[in-house]
């Protein structure tokens, strides 16, 4: 049985950040809020499991799309506050159909000189 160490820094709201990353490709998924509980089910079971803020419950990845996320590998970052999960994604990662929620490009300033 796994136990969320002590030195993770949720926020206020008990949550982390928490960066899922295809593991084999390192395409970088989706961004998704994880508490206590949802971290230690995901370390305990391989199953990634998050924390849904619209519906203020736990959300297994994949429970009602069959889009599921293996995890392969769980890091923290050097200040203890996000999560980069290395998964193994079934189907899309995002609800719109997208294989990765990051696909709309904002224009940089050095984009927008070079014009």
């Amino acid at each position: 049985m796994h136990a969320v160490p002590d030195i993770l820094r949720f926020n206020r709201d008990g949550l982390i950040p928490a960066i899922a990353q295809q593991h084999d490709t390192r395409e970088l998924l989706m961004l998704a809020w994880m508490n206590r509980q949802a971290l230690e089910e995901t370390l305990n079971t391989g199953r990634v499991c998050y924390w849904s803020r619209s519906r203020g419950s736990l959300w297994r990845k994949g429970e009602t799309s069959g889009h599921t996320q293996k995890l392969v590998q769980c890091y923290l970052d050097c200040d203890g506050d996000a999560l980069l999960l290395l998964v193994d994604q079934t189907g899309p990662a995002c609800h719109t159909g997208a294989r990765s929620c990051f696909f709309t490009e904002l224009p940089s300033a050095q984009a927008a000189a070079s014009a």
